[in-house]
């Protein structure tokens, strides 16, 4: 901000030319020449306002601001007057004093309310403040002073952001821009803005408009690079947040963007670097302000305005969180919130970490305040549904994802999570999942040209068959594709991956030969990805995603393949009307539910999943009730499953079997408050702590050990367990489960009628509860059962690999004589 003169004073004209000649130095930059002349004017006058004022405005630019703020006192003592109180103001505020600016520009507004600049400068200020509502008037009154005054405009825009009011903010911004063209920061803004509402490709236009206008300004990279991480255009992203730091390399904020970017890019190395510098510098920022040892932040000056303590609280959280260090980061937040409770990125972040750390009680208090705060940001409703999710309230959660689509349409991420959440509501129609699942379809296609396919005759050449996939890893995904692609006859299939996502595991690797091409997805916009596709001449692309996680359901709407399936990897339609069919079996898609699909259902004659035998080898143990006594009862699987409806349903069956355990392991059980908590819901249901064993997760080879002390599997219900089932067959262990009304509900059904123990399936609560009780009253007959179990089920078509590959190879070459009758 440009200081102004004031015209007020009678100087002589000796002075007046000395300090005319001192002013066009100081405004060159030539400061020590500056600074001489100031210094001969006060040698003949000590009370000469003017150089006071001014002098002491040079000492602020040379960061001596004590020095330079008591000069300044001194000219308004003087000479009080409306220019010196808003340069003053100016001078407190870049000394982090904002508090005395504020005062300052009140000062200067009172002596001159016509003064449209101090006007701005106190609306910028009492943003700073966290005051918009005030900020917000300032800004107005200014513009009303001075209509055309840009940085009045986009004050107003940042303090209606802050408000949530982001669509009269994106018009106060533009408005700026076209009283100046060339307005960098306010270009900045717009794009924030337009980020805010899932409006990214404006957003990144705004950005590349700011870049071009202000090449050299760290705030500008930093803005593009983070909204391009977040739409996964890393290489990119990264090059933006390394100009970032190249520009302003003392910015802790920009660091975290930049290793963030390298640890999904997995450059885990380089990425461990920024987060390191990024804690120093947060650290040394939080030290300057409270007197510590470490660097002072004159040491680590930035070209941006400086981080207050609970900003530097709040980057030091960021920059644990990247690192996984989930607890550090809480209290780093914790700390920032105790300085500045109203900042809602600061309580969104709380209420993520808690997330992360299984504590959903606490992530819904913090989620909620952040939207007490700012009510317009998607990613926060999103992030509350995902908290009431983690809790089992899903008709709340969907409302929350529903508010997120609303606020911004443009966000894939909340009509996905909306569907995920949706397709687990056992109550809500089908219909009406299938009604949103078909408005997403719609929005993926819209405005979009499908690629067109020549159908060639394909003689007795092998259909080329693309998996499209995150979860090729250590996942049901993984576990029950495995044993069947090594027995896929390459004559009749090639096989050919597209991975979504960059984990990658010990089973990744035992998959990668097993495809004849192993391509990489994740860095591929929509467009490139789809290209990528067509131009391999896929014959059948697989979805093996749904919604969930890494699923790229917006490039099979662009139809890159002739003839396109879902399967495995999601248990609803996906509502995308390019792709073709739905795999599965006549337990999971029976006929009379095939109106639940957008899709066309094809039917796998046995089951339509094959479990890979665990790479572990752990032998199945003897009956555990043999020598305790009791039955133990057991559910392995997440603790969001077990719903108040299960729970009622399982402390019956421990009612009705006296004496009887219920063992309970999950990762979420990792933590003492949730073990407490699962606790207290049993014991509202009259049953003591004893007669239950609340375990936490393990390694792969020891979570199949723990069935060694478990007599009978509960499945819960409407979500089911699939490859908790199978496992749990493996390793000699009977499943009671529940037969639901749609594919979710029918899984668990599907793996037991594949092995063979379609009676252990019931529709009822009375029926659950008299198969598990059956199983218990005769020990002799359940051991019996869990010696031969195993060899029961590696005989199955459940296990049965090489058969699986048969009818899988039958099905594509199915579909493909469709298309080439329909095509003809």
């Amino acid at each position: 901000m440009r200081a102004a003169l004031p015209t007020t004073q009678r100087i002589t004209v000796d002075h007046a030319n000395l300090l005319n000649t001192a002013l066009a130095h100081h405004q060159a930059g030539r400061l020590a020449e500056a600074k001489a002349i100031y210094d001969e004017i006060l040698r003949a006058n000590p009370r000469h306002s003017d150089a006071l004022h001014f002098l002491g405005l040079l000492a602020c630019q040379i960061q001596q601001y004590d020095a330079g703020i008591t000069l300044m006192r001194q000219s308004i003592a003087i000479l009080p007057n409306a220019i010196y109180h808003n340069n003053l103001g100016n001078a407190l505020r870049e000394h982090g004093q904002l508090k005395q600016a504020i005062d300052g520009y009140r000062e200067a507004v009172t002596l001159d309310p016509g003064y449209a600049e101090a006007h701005n400068n106190l609306g910028n200020a009492l943003r700073e403040d966290r005051q918009p509502d005030a900020a917000m008037r300032s800004c107005a009154h200014a513009i009303e002073l001075r209509p055309g005054f840009a940085e009045a405009y986009n004050n107003l825009g940042n303090a209606l952001k802050d408000l949530g009011e982001l669509d009269n903010a994106a018009l106060a911004y533009r408005k700026a821009i076209s009283f100046r063209q060339n307005y960098a920061d306010a270009h900045n803004n717009l794009g924030n803005a337009l980020m805010e509402q899932g409006k990214y490709d404006e957003a990144i236009d705004s950005y590349r408009s700011a870049i071009a206008l202000d090449a050299n300004r760290a705030l500008m990279h930093n803005s593009l690079g983070t909204l391009l991480l977040a739409r996964g255009e890393l290489d990119e992203a990264a090059a933006s947040l390394q100009r970032a730091v190249e520009l302003d390399p003392n910015r802790p904020g920009v660091h975290n963007n930049l290793a963030n970017t390298l640890r999904d890019m997995g450059r885990l190395e380089e990425a461990r670097t920024h987060y390191s510098r990024a804690l120093q510098l947060a650290q040394a920022i939080i030290d300057s302000y409270r007197g510590g040892a470490a660097a002072p932040f004159a040491q680590v000056r930035s070209t941006e305005p400086r981080l207050t303590l609970a900003e530097g609280y709040a980057t030091l959280g960021n920059a644990w969180y990247g690192l996984y260090r989930y607890d550090e980061a809480i209290d780093s937040y914790l700390r920032s919130v105790e300085l500045a409770d109203d900042d809602a990125e600061v309580h969104h972040n709380l209420a993520v970490a808690y997330l992360k750390t299984e504590r959903p009680a606490q992530a819904l208090h913090y989620a909620r305040k952040a939207l007490e705060l700012k009510d317009g940001s998607s990613r926060m409703h999103i992030n509350l549904g995902d908290v009431l999710r983690s809790l089992g309230e899903l008709e709340a959660a969907a409302n929350s994802y529903r508010s997120a689509i609303e606020r911004s349409p443009d966000a894939d991420v909340a009509h996905t999570a909306l569907l995920f959440c949706e397709a687990s509501m056992s109550r809500r129609p089908v219909e009406d999942y299938l009604a949103d699942a078909v408005y997403f379809g719609k929005r993926m296609a819209a405005n979009v040209t499908p690629f067109t396919h020549t159908r060639m005759p394909r003689g007795s050449r092998p259909l080329r068959v693309g998996f499209v996939s995150g979860d090729l890893r250590t996942h049901p995904v993984g576990i029950f594709t495995e044993s069947v692609l090594r027995h896929i006859d390459p004559s009749r299939v090639e096989l050919i991956a597209y991975q979504t996502n960059d984990v990658e595991d010990d089973t990744t690797q035992r998959l990668k030969p097993l495809f004849g091409e192993w391509t990489q997805l994740s860095k591929l916009s929509r467009e490139a990805a789809a290209k990528r596709i067509f131009d391999d001449r896929i014959d059948i692309l697989l979805d093996m995603s749904g919604h969930t996680a890494f699923n790229r359901l917006a490039v099979f709407a662009m139809k890159p393949a002739p003839v396109q399936v879902t399967w495995l990897g999601f248990f609803a339609s996906t509502g995308i009307e390019q792709i073709d069919y739905v795999l599965g079996d006549r337990y999971v898609l029976p006929p009379e539910e095939a109106h639940h699909f957008i899709e066309k259902p094809w039917h796998l004659p046995d089951g339509y999943l094959c479990m890979t035998p665990p790479a572990h080898d752990v032998a199945v143990g003897a009956l555990p009730m043999l020598a305790n006594g009791f039955v133990t009862f057991g559910y392995l699987g997440k603790l969001a499953k077990v719903t108040d409806d299960v729970l009622d349903l399982w402390a019956r069956v421990l009612r009705e079997v006296p004496g009887s355990r219920l063992l309970i392991k999950a990762h979420e059980l990792d933590r003492k408050h949730a073990v407490d908590a699962t606790r207290r819901r049993f014991a509202g249901r009259g049953l003591d702590a004893e007669r239950l064993l609340l375990e936490g997760g393990s390694k792969r080879d020891e979570y199949f050990k723990t069935y060694h002390r478990v007599d009978i599997v509960l499945s819960p219900f409407p979500y089911p367990g699939g490859t908790t089932t199978a496992e749990a067959l493996w390793m000699g262990v009977p499943v009671v489960a529940m037969k639901g009304d749609r594919f979710l509900g029918h899984i668990c059904e599907s793996v037991l009628q594949s092995a063979g123990f379609g009676d252990w399936v019931t529709g009822d609560a009375q029926g659950y509860i008299a198969i598990a009780r059956a199983l218990a009253a005769d020990r002799d007959a359940l051991a019996t059962l869990r010696a031969g179990l195993r060899e029961h089920v590696l005989a199955s078509p459940m296990c049965d690999a090489q058969r699986f590959a048969r009818n899988f190879e039958d099905a594509l070459d199915g579909m493909w004589r469709v298309y080439e009758r329909d095509s003809a």
